[in-house]
């Protein structure tokens, strides 16, 4: 029972803290966008929202990598195998790997700007 509560947490999508929760809520309401009725405003706030959203991805994904890189750590008494991380994040072997590697690298180097 709690293994089936963990995969629908995951699969949910994180809440977005800067939407209302009543306008979350809504089905039908996505950050304002549908009272939009300027197709140019409309298409200026879109294109706002998708390069915001993409930067969040970009930079989640570096936040995987280093936790993935961290658990791998082994100097770590509690390290975890790769097959294991990929197993928590819904991920294969292989991407794990690389997520490990890639967050390796960050950890060493910093993030890329």
């Amino acid at each position: 029972m709690a293994e089936t509560e963990r995969t629908e947490r995951r699969l949910r999508p994180a809440p977005l803290l800067f939407e209302p929760a009543e306008s979350a809520a809504d089905p039908d309401h996505f950050f304002d966008l549908e009272s939009i009725e300027d197709p140019k405003e409309l298409l200026a706030r879109a294109t706002e929202l998708t390069h915001a959203f993409r930067a969040a991805t970009d930079r989640a994904v570096e936040f995987q990598a280093v936790a993935a890189a961290q658990l791998a750590d082994p100097k770590r008494f509690d390290r975890l195998v790769v097959g294991d991380i990929a197993e928590r994040a819904g991920w294969t072997e292989d991407y794990a790997e690389k997520m490990v590697e890639f967050g390796r690298g960050l950890l060493r180097d910093g993030p890329a700007t």
